[in-house]
């Protein structure tokens, strides 16, 4: 008989956390979610997984959470926590656990993004270093970022930000995490580097349009100036440096789409969603 698995879901009440846990489940396994003790979210993971709490930003508190766990489906919440800590929990989690599914980024992939960003990249190399049996989930942006349009949405019928025409292979996020699933309870998955997306080349002003098409509106981009979007990302929270760079790559995707991938259905064989898939799911958040 074989032994059950048991994996551990940081950001567990994320975006993609709970398509993660859903999957686990799904595929068998005794799932933990990592959760913060004051976590309004909580409520979005589906029954039948344990709660937890931690926080990676104190890896001591990890200890429960990660006792006699296989592996982790690792989310770091880089906007909200720094990766001081992440030296002290990968080594909490090579005590216990043999793999690792990692939720990087096509910037990596592509070269854009550099280790000393601290972020995905400086994370991949921790984890290279490591024992573990680690696979990279390189993700393209979130169908789900889309919800960024919403409050522009709900107070009138243009959107206004930058680089319309910049073309993207966005992925749906439950398809990432089934992806996560399977390089955590399948065997054949260990040092891959895996470049995930979805099956499409959408323009951001394309998305919209489809949002519109589901939501019965007509919908209307308007591009704002780029000095003008860094200001308000920065004013949001953003760091400068991750401003800086989603804007440049922004830029150049008006020229060339954003690369793409089939391996959503390589790995799970079954094929990618679409953005429409996505916005129809949504459509009642959206309107």
């Amino acid at each position: 008989m074989t032994a059950q698995h048991v994996v551990l879901v940081t950001a567990a009440t994320g975006n993609v956390g709970p398509h993660a846990v859903a999957h686990l489940l799904e595929a068998g396994a005794r799932v933990r979610a990592l959760v913060l003790p004051d976590d309004p979210n909580a409520g979005r993971l589906p029954d039948g997984v344990e709660i937890c709490h931690g926080d990676l930003g104190d890896p001591d508190s990890l200890d429960a959470a990660l006792e006699g766990v296989d592996g982790v489906f690792l989310m770091w919440p880089f906007f909200s926590l720094p990766v001081d800590t992440a030296p002290a929990v990968l080594k909490k989690i090579e005590a216990t656990a043999r793999r690792v599914a990692f939720v990087s980024s096509v910037g990596v992939h592509i070269g854009l993004e550099p280790v000393d960003n601290n972020c995905h990249a400086y994370i991949e190399q921790l984890l290279e270093r490591t024992t573990l049996e680690w696979t990279f989930l390189r993700t393209t942006g979130f169908h789900c970022n889309a919800m960024g349009f919403v409050q522009q949405i709900r107070t009138g019928d243009v959107v206004r930000y930058p680089y319309g025409a910049a073309t993207r292979t966005s992925v749906h996020e439950a398809d990432l995490a089934a992806v996560g699933a399977k390089a955590l309870t399948s065997a054949g998955h260990a040092y891959k580097k895996y470049l995930v997306t979805g099956p499409e080349e959408l323009s951001q002003a394309a998305q919209l349009r489809i949002i519109g098409e589901v939501t019965g509106r007509e919908l209307s981009w308007q591009d704002i100036e780029h000095d003008a979007a860094r200001q308000a990302m920065v004013d949001s929270g953003w760091p400068p440096s991750y401003a800086d760079g989603a804007l440049d790559y922004f830029a150049t995707l008006t020229k060339e789409p954003e690369v793409g991938s089939n391996v959503v259905e390589e790995v799970t064989g079954k094929p990618a969603r679409t953005f429409r898939s996505w916005a129809l799911e949504h459509a009642d958040a959206l309107r």
